[in-house]
């Protein structure tokens, strides 16, 4: 089955595992030092703190910015569900802002959500297109509020030949295997403030400094979320070749782009020409007549070889959220949702198999056009 996306693991990376394998060190060696430092040199951030994942990477993040109890922080629902649970967990409460129908946050409507006690405004790259960050970053500074990026699936996206990874305050990348690149499991942070790096770094590893020989000592709260040797071995390898993984997926979204540029029953997420997609997704969205039989197109799809999903569920909708803060409804989000469906486009697919791809969805959706939903 053709995933939507997916690892593409070579040679090297296994002889940068293997290596690494019969070295001295597993963990606490050179090998993440060096992964880091590469992750400045290709996004331009001038530190890079890595982590065994995202979801840490984003405890982290939080916790060394300060915020707490009562605070508020601005965000997308749409977004897998560590956005915003990581500040949850220190009680800040979630503002949802609604989207724009290319997944991404609607800044336009950021700054009348702003009250007395907004601290951050958190950011999603949806499906690897960056946000409107200039726009966003007007708003963050005028009202002195923290600026995070999310950017799980933006490694390797840029605006105007700058990558994202040094546009705001804090930039989050993720090394999930179905990423950009990965590193089996793994996160890293990127900012260009030192006294926030050197907060990450405690916190990745017990809020601990060593002192002389055996002397250490905690100076500050924190966990193990640190990275091993082997994933950031991995990591440096797959990063020499992120470059050619987004030329080989945006290959393919342009490809689908021409495909589906006369279709009337969905429209696709457009790039801007002075921004390059990583393209982690290639998100569909469908007409609202289709979204009655969106559960048997995307059985008919699997059954078809296309390993299809949809991103994401409204943060809002989950029970603990509802249950936590109350029933919440955005128009586009709700109805993102109900229309999305990210079908394959990957590294490993051949130009034939992006063929049978869109010859696939097309067939399947003309075929339950007619069927249609009764308003």
């Amino acid at each position: 089955m053709l995933s939507y996306s997916t690892q593409l693991i070579d040679d090297a990376d296994i002889t940068a595992v293997v290596d690494t394998l019969k070295g001295d060190l597993l963990a606490q060696g050179p090998k993440v030092a060096q992964f880091e430092n590469d992750l400045c040199q290709y996004a331009g951030a001038k530190y890079a703190v890595a982590f065994n994942s995202a979801t840490s990477a984003l405890s982290a993040t939080y916790s060394v910015c300060g915020i707490k109890e009562g605070d508020e922080i601005i965000t997308t629902p749409i977004s897998f569900v560590a956005t915003s649970n990581m500040f949850v967990t220190l009680g800040a409460t979630p503002i949802w802002c609604d989207i724009k129908l290319d997944g991404n946050i609607d800044e336009k409507q950021i700054e009348k959500l702003i009250t007395p006690r907004t601290k951050a405004i958190v950011v999603v790259d949806f499906a690897g297109k960056p946000v409107e960050i200039q726009q966003i970053k007007e708003i963050a500074k005028k009202y002195n509020l923290l600026l995070i990026d999310d950017a799980s699936h933006a490694l390797g996206s840029s605006i105007d030949g700058k990558k994202i990874g040094s546009f705001t305050d804090m930039n989050i990348f993720s090394f999930h295997a179905i990423k950009p690149i990965t590193t089996s499991e793994g996160g890293a942070v990127l900012t260009d403030n030192e006294e926030y790096a050197t907060a990450l770094k405690l916190y990745r590893s017990h809020g601990m400094v060593k002192k002389e020989f055996w002397n250490s000592d905690m100076v500050s709260m924190g966990y193990n979320f640190r990275m091993t040797e082997v994933a950031a071995a991995l990591g440096s390898s797959q990063l020499n070749k992120l470059d050619a993984f987004i030329r080989k997926r945006n290959a393919i979204a342009n490809y689908f782009d021409e495909r589906f540029k006369s279709e009337k029953l969905f429209i696709t997420q457009k790039i801007p020409k002075n921004s390059i997609s990583s393209r982690h997704l290639y998100p569909i969205i469908l007409n609202p007549e289709l979204q009655c039989p969106k559960e048997d197109i995307f059985q008919e799809l699997q059954k078809r070889g296309l390993g299809v999903q949809v991103h994401y569920k409204p943060i809002y909708q989950n029970s603990f959220y509802k249950e936590k803060f109350g029933e919440t409804s955005l128009l586009v989000a709700n109805d993102f949702y109900r229309s999305e469906i990210s079908i394959p486009c990957n590294q490993t697919m051949s130009m034939d198999d992006a063929k049978y791809v869109a010859d696939t969805f097309l067939d399947v959706i003309h075929k339950y056009a007619h069927r249609g939903c009764s308003f």
